[in-house]
């Protein structure tokens, strides 16, 4: 696994960058060599966010934690991380098979690993997407309350999501094909 760490707002000490690779390397074993893990640190006021992503086989693993200590942010997201792979191994090994993922080496206590669940849908809701800008969704997402707003790009006629960020700042999905 290669390592990309990146900080915003800090300044990464060589200590600092040899603990989070040392911590996020544990999860090296469950990837091929060639997989790379973004890691960004950052800090906002007292909060310390550390976010790791991990883009493999068309699949991304990915988690943010935050804390007053970097170092405790640290052992967070990897705690995070190896929880979201232990709860979905199955659904990821069907899914993944074969390729950067080495699930073989994934291993748990019985008592270690949740029930697995099926992802059931109990709700569809269908509306007519009309063509808008941008800004223009983001105020009909906050009019109406939602965390996030589909709606068809009047400059790129695709289907856009607009959502509201944790920092209290937007973010763009945008389809890549």
């Amino acid at each position: 696994m290669k390592f990309i760490v990146s900080g915003k707002n800090i300044e990464i000490t060589p200590a600092l960058k040899e603990t989070v690779i040392k911590k996020v390397g544990k999860l090296d074993k469950f990837f091929r060599q060639d997989v790379e893990a973004y890691i960004t640190m950052s800090v906002e006021k007292n909060r310390h966010i550390v976010e790791v992503t991990i883009p493999f086989n068309g699949g991304v693993l990915r988690a943010e934690e935050e804390n007053h200590d970097m170092y405790t942010s640290i052992d967070k997201v990897v705690d995070s991380l190896e929880r979201q792979m232990r709860r979905n191994k199955t659904k990821i090994e069907k899914k993944f098979h074969g390729g950067s993922l080495r699930l073989e080496n994934f291993q748990f206590e019985d008592d270690d690993v949740d029930e697995e669940q099926e992802f059931k849908v109990v709700r569809t809701k269908r509306f007519a997407i009309k063509p808008m800008a941008v800004e223009e969704a983001i105020l009909q997402m906050n009019l109406l309350g939602h965390q996030f707003f589909m709606f068809s790009n009047a400059e790129t006629n695709e289907a856009n999501v607009v959502y509201r960020r944790k920092d209290g700042n937007y973010g763009l999905i945008e389809p890549e094909f």
